[in-house]
């Protein structure tokens, strides 16, 4: 069975410094700030960019920036026809000392599988906003559309460490559930849960999905 979770939650997520889930960007030693000019958009692109901005302002997911920092911006057309506005960080990720937690191995996730009957697959849709950016990092995102400069306070997708953040964050909200390796799996934002016990796995996903909420 397939679960997508596409509930997308408005404003900012909880703030995780404490416990290190806020990401970070830390550049290397002398590194100067990325910017560049906005790529050239066609026409027709425009509106839907306003209306992308629109939407993730109203979510508080961005803000309007007057950082040194400012990375431009692409659409990308998803398979489903819609697009996706993408931020092209590939300056600004030459500069960032990368974070180099591992993520698993496919084939030791199979091991792990063995013995399982039965098997549930979570799609967490736009998880990664459920990290917040670090407040002294929130400046470093910043990127530059025909309609002014903004910047994310929450994670957004193309920078470099977000799948090793992710893999960490996730890794370790199922690890103290006491759920990673015994009825979960996880790479990156895709959850798997799998039971023996075909009676048992209601429970199973019943408690991943209670700890995916926090």
């Amino acid at each position: 069975m397939e679960l997508v979770l596409k509930g997308v939650i408005d404003g900012l997520p909880p703030d995780r410094e404490a416990t290190g889930g806020n990401f970070k960007i830390d550049l290397k030693p002398g590194a100067e700030a990325s910017k560049q000019a906005p790529y050239r958009m066609s026409a027709q692109l425009v509106p839907e960019l306003d209306r992308q901005l629109a939407d993730m302002m109203a979510r508080g997911y961005i803000r309007h920036s007057t950082s040194e920092f400012g990375a431009p911006v692409l659409f990308v057309k998803k398979k489903n026809g819609e697009w996706r506005l993408c931020v092209d960080y590939r300056d600004l990720n030459s500069k960032t000392i990368k974070d180099r937690f591992p993520l698993p191995r496919i084939d030791d996730l199979l091991d792990t599988l063995d013995g399982a009957a039965v098997f549930t697959s979570l799609d967490a849709v736009q998880g990664y906003h459920q990290c917040r950016i670090r407040a002294e990092d929130v400046h470093k995102t910043a990127f530059r559309t025909q309609y002014g400069h903004f910047e994310y306070l929450v994670l957004p997708f193309g920078l470099a460490n977000a799948p090793a953040h992710f893999q960490r964050y996730m890794n370790r909200m199922f690890r103290e559930a006491g759920l990673l390796g015994v009825t979960v799996l996880v790479y990156i934002d895709d959850i798997l849960i799998f039971s023996a016990d075909p009676a048992e796995h209601a429970k199973h996903v019943d408690a991943a999905l209670h700890t995916s909420m926090y």
